[in-house]
């Protein structure tokens, strides 16, 4: 399939709903119903030959073949209990480490549906049972179909990584295995962070707070991110390897992942006090400071008391305390259709899909250029209405580094389709070839058997439009090369009256640009005569000026 065909039939897939989480993209072409349904009448349990159970899959290092950390460790078959997906007690053995995944896996949990998004119900070591699962996973912009055997990493009877308490409940190893194979092999997931979990779990967007230097109005963030029914996560930083999972005095876990679940004022003899809600995924190791399990200070709340007392993993803390002994907090915001709950606050969402091409316009500093980058035009529509920063205006993002430039926008016509205003018409287009630019025009055509009789009128008009041409690619070809870069190359275009969206212009250069992105003048003059004609036949067969045609196989 040609590049523009396959772009196309990609456009419409996704346009129908491929690659949603309704309609997940089979990972490695993997098909769940189709090799279930193999295995059954097989009479055969899966083995995933994509990602098979030897020591390769485990990792390429530290958990590499022959290293003393994964001896002794083999593939094993779980057990899937798909009625326990609720909050639970995780736990992650060594030498993994990774409680960002925990954490990440552990605040899924809260949510039934989000985490039935992820885990599908269509599945279980009952009926219709064949070694296979998956489960669908955020990659690339799309949702993604990931397929595993049962076959999971067990060490001395164990399972090497995460496991629950719950002996028979084996739905977080393999969600972890399908994570892993998602990303190459269990190693690949060392070292991540929450916010890349929250993400790769939901198709939210993440963002990270500083609590070191946190915003004034931190603590309504986090309640409006609550109440919109976000994902939070938090975590003390570590200074030296030996703090990895070191316990302070006050039993919090340096370097360990943990889910912020809850945030409320309270009266507190006589005065508000601001209180956040932390999950330890181990379920075991809890805050003893002030507000925890059992303390004094919930003695003295008036009106409505939060405080729920149990060795779970969950605890209360003040705001206060919290951001002195916290170093980070992560906040995936859930996409509106991963949300249910009317209780819940809405918002909306636009996704652009596109790709960063070669030969880029830079940044502002290279101002003939830079207004080439893509541009989005957003309007907002209402004010800010928060009662809480004292300030009235519509918000959007600071100027980060990454590159985004913000700008006013005058009332004007902003449209992503192609248009084209002709400034010379010609009665019929005739074949010239070989044409070269070399400070003046030569014809070349001894290769040309055919004989062609033009009348003067319509030598004149060809004549007239090379010469046009020839003045536009003389003024566009700044550096006096020869050849004009494609950022000229659009200047040019659209001095010779044609207005393209950025699609058309990556279709221009990669038909008729040299591998070192230039266009000389001869497929310069050749790409706009066909423009010129692929207009003028779509004018005149959209004679109702309704910007769309339709042909049948015969008119392609």
């Amino acid at each position: 399939m040609s590049g523009v065909a396959s772009r196309l039939a990609e456009e419409r897939a996704h346009a129908a709903g491929f690659g949603s989480n309704a309609k997940a993209v089979p990972f490695l072409n993997q098909r769940f119903e189709d090799l279930r349904a193999e295995c059954q009448r097989s009479r055969n349990l899966f083995c995933d030959s994509t990602f098979p159970p030897t020591d390769h899959a485990l990792g390429f290092k530290e958990l590499g073949p022959g290293s003393y950390k994964t001896r002794g460790s083999r593939g094993s078959g779980p057990r899937l209990n798909l009625s326990s997906l609720k909050p639970s007690v995780l736990t992650l053995l060594p030498p993994a480490g990774d409680c960002w995944l925990l954490a990440a896996i552990a605040s899924l949990t809260l949510n039934e549906f989000v985490m039935a998004r992820v885990v599908p119900q269509d599945q279980s070591f009952g009926d219709n049972y064949a070694g296979i699962f998956h489960f669908q996973l955020w990659q690339y912009g799309e949702w993604v179909d990931v397929v595993v055997d049962d076959r999971l990493p067990v060490k001395d009877g164990e399972l090497l990584f995460v496991h629950s308490a719950e002996k028979r409940e084996f739905w977080t190893a393999l969600l972890e295995k399908a994570y892993a194979k998602l990303n190459g092999s269990y190693e690949a997931l060392s070292g991540g962070t929450t916010t890349e979990g929250f993400e790769d779990f939901t198709g939210g967007i993440a963002e990270n707070f500083d609590l070191s230097k946190p915003p004034s109005n931190l603590f309504q963030i986090l309640k409006k991110a609550l109440e919109a029914g976000a994902l939070l996560g938090c975590s003390i930083d570590i200074t030296s390897a030996a703090d990895s999972e070191a316990v302070t005095r006050q039993k919090l876990v340096k370097g360990h992942a943990y889910s912020l679940t809850g945030a409320v004022e309270v009266n507190y003899r006589g005065r508000m006090e601001k209180l956040v809600r932390v999950r330890n995924p181990w379920g075991q190791v809890e805050w003893t400071g002030a507000w925890s399990d059992g303390s004094s200070e919930w003695d003295h709340v008036q009106g409505n008391c939060p405080h729920a007392n149990a060795e779970d993993g969950e605890f209360w803390m003040s705001y206060s305390e919290f951001c002195r002994h916290y170093n980070r907090i992560e906040v995936c915001t859930l996409t509106p259709d991963a949300i249910l709950d009317n209780s819940l606050k809405h918002w909306s969402t636009s996704k652009f899909d596109g790709t960063w091409r070669r030969a880029p316009p830079g940044c502002r500093n290279n101002p003939s250029t830079f207004w080439t980058n893509p541009q989005f035009v957003i309007r907002l529509n209402e004010e800010d209405d928060d009662p809480d920063d004292g300030e009235t205006g519509c918000s959007f993002v600071d100027m980060h580094t990454i590159g985004f430039a913000i700008y006013e926008v005058r009332d004007e016509t902003n449209t992503d389709q192609g248009y084209c205003k002709l400034v010379v018409l010609c009665s019929s287009i005739l074949s010239v070839s070989s044409i070269v630019y070399s400070g003046s025009i030569s014809f070349i055509p001894p290769s040309d058997s055919e004989t062609v009789n033009w009348g003067l009128g319509e030598f004149a008009t060809l004549w007239k439009k090379i010469q046009r041409y020839l003045e536009i690619y003389k003024k566009n070809d700044v550096d006096g090369s020869g050849t004009m870069s494609t950022p000229e190359m659009r200047v040019a275009f659209k001095d010779a009256g044609f207005s393209l969206n950025n699609a058309l212009y990556q279709l221009l250069v990669a038909r008729y640009a040299e591998q070192d992105l230039t266009l000389d003048f001869d497929n310069f003059t050749g790409c706009l005569m066909r423009l010129e004609m692929m207009f003028r036949i779509f004018q005149k067969l959209d004679s109702g000026g309704s910007g769309s045609i339709e042909l049948n196989m015969n008119q392609v």
